[in-house]
Parts: C-alpha cells; structure tokens; sequence
C-alpha cells in the first residue's frame, strides 16, 4: 500500500502522506484568562478587555501501544498543565504573550511550546468558548511541494 494519498481540499486535490496511525489519545487542560484583541474596530467587542474559559485539547498518536498498553502515560503530559497554571491561567493574555492572543495563535504557540518534549502531539485544540475552537496543526499543511 502506497504511502502517498490523494487529499481532496475544497476544489483542488492534492498529495500527501498518508499517517498509518491507529490510535489517538486526547487530554483537556482549562483555564481562565483575560485579553482583548488588537488591530479590530474599536467598536468591535474584542478590542475591549474580556474574559474566557479556555479549554486546550492535547491529541496524540502512535501505531502501537507500549509495554503497558497505553500510547502515553496521561500523566506524562504533566507539563503541559504545569506551563498553563503558571503562565496562562488568570493572566492578561496581552501581558503574558508577545503575540495578539487570538485564539489561532494561542494554538499554535502551545503546539511549538510542546512539540519536541511530545512528539506523539498532532493537534492542539483551543475552546475560547462552548461554540469557538481552534485547532493547530502541522499535519494540516498538506501543499504538494511538500511532498518528496
């Protein structure tokens, strides 16, 4: 079985890799903080300061179980949780980040902040609220120049 896949996006169909993977864990980590969003309309509600209850969604990968039969301890991911107690939760989102806080680019931030310590990590998801998320990750770029 090829290991090239057609990946049809929209009206374009374009090649990629395809990740025999066969199992995916996913672990939630919440916390609260304020920011207000710059480069908006000033009469737009998010350039005001203002509060979420952000919910992070760590997904990891592997085609086989180790020894336990777990694809990683959940309590590995311990740092995960540890870098957002001490630096996200119950912050200025605008004070503790050098970046607008958008939701897209909390995402990746924290996917570059933990992708070498997990490499198993293929997404990271952020709930700004019940209905907003956003997911980041790498796997998405999926342009043809990319493939060898």
């Amino acid at each position: 079985m090829s290991d090239i896949v057609d990946v049809h996006l929209l009206n374009e169909t374009v090649k990629t890799k395809q990740l025999n993977k066969m199992y995916k864990i996913s672990k939630e980590f919440h916390f609260s903080a304020a920011h207000k969003l710059e480069g908006l309309p000033a009469d737009h509600p998010c350039s005001n300061l203002h509060g979420h209850n952000y919910i992070v969604i760590v997904e990891l990968e592997a085609s086989e179980l180790n020894e336990v039969g777990f694809v990683t301890d959940y309590r590995k991911l311990s740092p995960i949780k540890e870098f957002i107690d001490k630096y996200l939760d119950h912050q200025n989102l605008n004070d503790a980040l050098d970046f607008n806080p958008t939701v897209e680019n909390i995402a990746k931030f924290l996917f570059k902040t933990f992708e070498k310590t997990f490499p198993q990590m293929v997404t990271i998801t952020v709930k700004e609220t019940p209905g907003i998320a956003v997911t980041y990750s790498p796997m998405f770029d999926a342009h043809p120049d990319k493939i060898g």
